[in-house]
């Protein structure tokens, strides 16, 4: 019997657990854990990130290339996995260690979610273990010093911090938990296998074949279709690529509670047995998106699952507390939709958009308490949650918990809200509502689209007026009944995100983004402005920077055609990230403004998912799903390569080298684009191709390979008809410099 029958194939071995270096067939619930212990010490490892100290490497989303290392006592081990096929993967470790290697052991721990018995065969030099008509065998290059039995992973240990490494009592052929020991004197590089069958021979000879698959050789592609295949090295941009994957694989375990694969916030915090924060979720779906759809399907739906009977999503849903009193700042409608954009598949929004509808009702009914149109955190009277009815557990509806912004609000138990309109809560619900509008045009929900459409409307104008200082020039936080409050953060240019922000307000904001005194600086963004007393506090969301805040402004920036700015945003938040995920392996939750720094204080977790916005902006800066001008390429003249990436038409792939760039599709070439400029809207079928060129800084050569016929039926360009040259596998067309926009339209026949 099948344990858990609905994770994909390519993913049922994987790090599922919150050991990272645990390898698990999730389908029968078997497990393989290496375990160190160091004699030094007296100290066992299992390999937990909150207790041990790991430095996690590559993951690829279906462990099928896993690396990490371990230190315990001033020991390192480094592992590394690949699976040469789904039922089967094959591990190595190679140690380098500080005390002598006789008394430092690397063990592997094989038991079963059930605990059933696992069995070891000197003679074969065999670990099997039988789930039903399932077998699982575990081989190893060399034979175990000795195999000793337990009843979990924690009695191993108990094992040798009792006894240390000379005791041979525990020694045993049937139990829980077999252990096979090793000592790096005699295996300081050692190698193991295991392999998934419907019968013990087979389950041997699939691990043996496992364990003779050299340990660099690349496994075979056995990805489903929406899955992209591994990443193509190359540059910056592939090295971003590459971290936003690994810090997603990384985070992906298993939710044994409720059943269900997820991409957790952090696999590091203990936050019990499971825990949801609404935006943490959505923004794991969004960079699970990236590569593969199921998989952001999966975190999408863990979020859906947090809908209340009231309308809003709960704040946070943990295995100890679910704040459904309150929720947090909307954005899983422009996830969802870049999601769709990014996989063409329309049953996202359909998964997606009735609970958001609801919730989008939901913020208006019941945070708008003098309806006034604008918004107001608050506590609803519901649920039993921690801080419920408190002006603290109203903030955390802006998910800026103790932010400045809310220093001068006050809680008020007759509208159980703050005194404030919220800046940047107000710009993400106006926002929610244009790209429900978008939702619902897509699902063809036309009267749902215009009403949410019109919402969005008023919204902006709304926030365009009452939130705008105009004695400071800048948005703001105001009281209800009052005047604007004093301290500033990002959410100022968030006017820029939900399109509320005029010309004239623009070109104030980018005079605000540039000012030292305020958010620019070596290190950006600030969440309190560097001259506003809570920047000295450097302690969460006062004075340091969130990777979820900068790409929020990054996305407004480019909305708002401040390329540049928005470019130079990119390339301070890579700058930022890169400094403490190379060498260091760290992905923050937040970063000390003045330096850069991710570990200076203990309010950080090293592992968040979300610090996979950073990078992912600088991917973005080459190809992009635009929530409103779609696939969108960018020719800046720089090298780049990025993918392959998911999208609608296949696996794509953006090289730029030597000024020219090329997109390849499925493997095969696809354009090339001989001009420095950017295409939007770009649509890449078989018989037809559309963009739009805006703008084109270098007039040059656009190439459209593999065209199926001798010649385009017609093409276009700004509704006139222009000249197709045949070139080798394709046809060209000569683009002119323009700052205005451009439409290219080729049909083939």
């Amino acid at each position: 019997m099948l344990k858990h029958a609905t994770v994909p194939l390519e993913r049922a071995w994987n790090s599922w657990s919150d050991r990272p270096g645990e390898m698990v067939f999730l389908p029968l619930g078997v497990r393989v854990t290496p375990v160190l212990y160091s004699s030094r010490l007296r100290r066992c490892s299992r390999l937990e990130p909150r207790h041990d100290v790991m430095r996690l490497g590559r993951h690829t989303l279906d462990g099928s290339e896993i690396a990490f290392e371990a230190e315990l006592a001033g020991t390192t081990v480094a592992f590394s996995t690949t699976k040469p096929d789904p039922f089967a993967f094959r591990g190595s470790w190679a140690g380098t260690s500080a005390e002598w290697g006789l008394r430092f052991w690397v063990s592997l721990a094989i038991s079963t979610e059930e605990g059933t018995e696992v069995s070891y065969d000197p003679a074969r030099g065999v670990a099997l273990v039988q789930m039903g008509d399932r077998f699982v065998a575990v081989v190893t290059a060399e034979a175990p010093v000795q195999v000793t039995g337990h009843a979990s992973v924690d009695a191993l240990c108990a094992d040798f911090e009792t006894h240390g490494y000379f005791h041979r009592d525990s020694r045993s052929t049937a139990a829980p938990v077999l252990a096979l020991r090793f000592n790096l004197e005699m295996t300081r590089q050692g190698a193991y296998a295991a392999a998934v069958a419907d019968s013990a021979a087979l389950a041997i000879a699939g691990a043996r074949a496992a364990l003779a698959v050299p340990i660099g050789t690349t496994a075979p592609k056995f990805e489903a279709a929406n899955t992209a295949p591994p990443i193509a090295p190359g540059g910056e941009a592939a090295e971003a690529l590459e971290a936003v994957r690994d810090i997603v694989g990384w985070n992906t375990i298993w939710d044994g509670v409720n059943n269900r694969p997820y991409t957790a916030v952090t696999r590091i915090w203990n936050l019990g047995t499971w825990a949801v924060w609404h935006n943490d979720q959505t923004y794991a779906a969004l960079l699970a998106g990236v590569f593969d759809a199921t998989l952001a399907r999966e975190n999408l739906a863990v979020t859906l699952a947090a809908a209340t009977p009231q309308g809003n999503f709960a704040c946070i849903a943990t295995s100890r507390d679910t704040w459904v009193d309150r929720s947090q700042p909307p954005l899983g409608s422009l996830i969802a939709w870049q999601l769709y954009l990014r996989s063409g598949e329309r049953s996202i929004l359909e998964q997606s958009y009735p609970a958001m509808a609801r919730n989008q009702r939901w913020w208006r009914q019941m945070r708008d308490p003098e309806d006034s149109g604008l918004i107001s955190c608050g506590s609803s009277d519901v649920g039993e949650a921690l801080y419920k009815g408190t002006a603290f557990g109203a903030r955390n509806e802006t998910g800026m918990d103790n932010s400045a912004t809310h220093d001068e609000a006050v809680y008020d138990p007759a509208t159980r809200s703050l005194s404030t309109w919220d800046l940047g809560l107000n710009c993400v619900v106006a926002l929610d509502a244009e790209m429900l509008a978008l939702m619902a045009g897509a699902l063809g929900l036309t009267k749902e689209a215009e009403a949410f459409a019109a919402d969005a409307a008023r919204h902006r104008a709304l926030i365009g007026t009452e939130l705008w200082d105009d004695s400071r020039k800048i948005f703001a936080n105001r009281q209800r009944r009052g005047g604007f409050v004093r301290s500033l953060s990002p959410t100022s240019f968030y006017p820029l995100l939900c399109g509320a922000a005029s010309a004239d307000q623009s070109a104030h904001l980018l005079r605000h983004l540039a000012d030292p005194a305020r958010f620019a600086g070596d290190w950006t963004l600030p969440n309190a402005t560097r001259d506003d007393p809570a920047f000295a506090d450097n302690v969460y969301w006062r004075g340091r920077i969130w990777p979820n805040v900068n790409y929020l402004v990054w996305l407004g920036l480019r909305r708002g055609g401040f390329a540049a700015e928005a470019s130079h945003l990119a390339t301070q938040s890579l700058k930022l990230f890169f400094k403490s995920w190379r060498g260091s392996r760290i992905a923050a939750e937040n970063y000390n403004a003045s330096t850069g720094e991710a570990m200076d204080q203990g309010d950080t977790d090293p592992f968040y998912i979300w610090a996979g916005l950073l990078p992912l902006m600088a991917v973005c800066e080459v190809v992009d799903f635009d929530p409103w001008r779609g696939l969108t390429l960018r020719n800046s003249g720089a090298a780049a390569q990025v993918g392959p990436i998911l999208s609608p038409y296949g696996p794509l792939e953006v090289t730029a080298r030597d000024g020219s760039l090329s997109a390849a599709l499925n493997g095969r070439a696809a354009l090339t684009l001989e001009f420095v400029g950017v295409m939007h809207d770009v649509t890449l079928r078989p018989d037809r191709f559309t963009a739009t060129l805006c703008p084109v800084t270098t007039a040059g050569r656009l190439t459209l390979h593999g065209a199926a016929t001798d010649a385009p039926l017609l093409a276009t360009l700004n509704g006139k008809a222009i000249r197709a040259a045949p070139v080798p596998g394709g046809f060209a067309f000569e683009i002119p410099k323009t700052a205005a926009e451009s439409r290219l339209d080729v049909m083939f026949s």
